[in-house]
């Protein structure tokens, strides 16, 4: 199993010496456990090349079945340690800035008071397709999606997000007590990258309106930074915005545009017992749907 992971973070690092650091071997060993690997499948899986690692056509071929097997090897590791009334493990979590930044750090905080051997693992996705890549295929336990984008996965309403316009203060539109969408779509729009599913750009194009996009960008903070400087305005989650900086103007859109975030997962029945746990703290904590109580009281007793 230890030459699967080596693989696994040469891919992901791109580096034979990246990888000997991070996992505490020499670069040598690293390349006995790959050149191991590929003898065990009779087969060449990596090229190096000036610009680094990559795949071979073989390589590709076989890397989503290496990466179930470390998947499933962790699941059984963690259904192990289940067995020991969660004294130890990890919960895997995929999440966003807007999540993580506000209150996954308290939950956390409070499960290890009460289980201080589960440790977490903290994925954060720039977009919803890779969220669901990523639950689907096992390599995070859940993560939190809209309901468009749940798909085939299972999962629970948490709650209705306000999404609020940002703007510079030296902005014209600054003194007004709340933006409409029309207001918006006529200045540089500084759009936040979030894949084939856009609160945003879905709310302007049901309004029949086209924003005069700028930039695109995968990162929040970066947008309130460029938004501070007027470069443009943008639409952002309320939840990232309760650590926005004092130089932005915050304010209310109308018609207002919201965003539904539910909790999703692959199959409750085969998740580790600590992420079922935690997600039961998730929803006493934060679920404001009433749906959704009654949906994970269902599936949880």
């Amino acid at each position: 199993m230890k030459r699967y992971h080596t693989f696994l973070k040469v891919i992901e690092l791109k580096s034979f010496t990246k990888t000997a650091e991070e996992l505490g071997y020499t670069q040598s060993a690293i390349s006995q456990m790959i050149q191991s690997l590929e003898t065990e499948l009779d087969t060449k899986l990596l090229l190096r090349s000036r610009s680094g690692i990559e795949l071979t056509a073989d390589g590709k071929e076989l890397l989503p079945y290496i990466q179930n097997i470390c998947n499933s090897y962790h699941s059984l590791s963690e259904k192990l340690k289940e067995m020991h009334n969660l004294q130890s493990g990890v919960i895997r979590i995929g999440t966003y800035a807007s999540i993580s930044c506000h209150w996954l750090p308290q939950l956390i905080d409070e499960f290890r008071r009460i289980h201080p051997g589960i440790n977490f693992q903290l994925h954060q996705a720039v977009e919803y397709s890779l969220m669901h890549d990523w639950i689907q295929n096992g390599q995070v336990d859940f993560g939190f999606l809209p309901p468009t984008a749940v798909g085939d996965l299972q999962s629970v309403d948490l709650f209705e997000d306000h999404m609020m316009a940002i703007l510079s203060p030296s902005h014209p539109l600054a003194s007004h007590d709340f933006l409409t969408l029309k207001e918006l779509s006529q200045e540089p729009y500084i759009l936040l990258e979030e894949g084939d599913i856009n609160e945003s750009l879905i709310a302007f194009h049901q309004n029949r309106l086209e924003p005069n996009i700028q930039y695109r960008v995968h990162d929040d903070y970066t947008i309130m930074a460029m938004v501070s400087l007027n470069l443009g305005v943008s639409i952002i989650s309320s939840l990232i915005l309760k650590n926005a900086p004092d130089q932005l103007v915050i304010r209310p859109i109308e018609p207002p545009v919201t965003r539904m975030l539910n909790v999703a997962f692959r199959h409750l029945e085969t998740m580790p017992t600590a992420a079922r746990h935690f997600i039961d703290l998730i929803i006493r904590n934060y679920c404001q749907i009433e749906k959704g109580r009654a949906q994970w009281n269902e599936m949880f007793r």
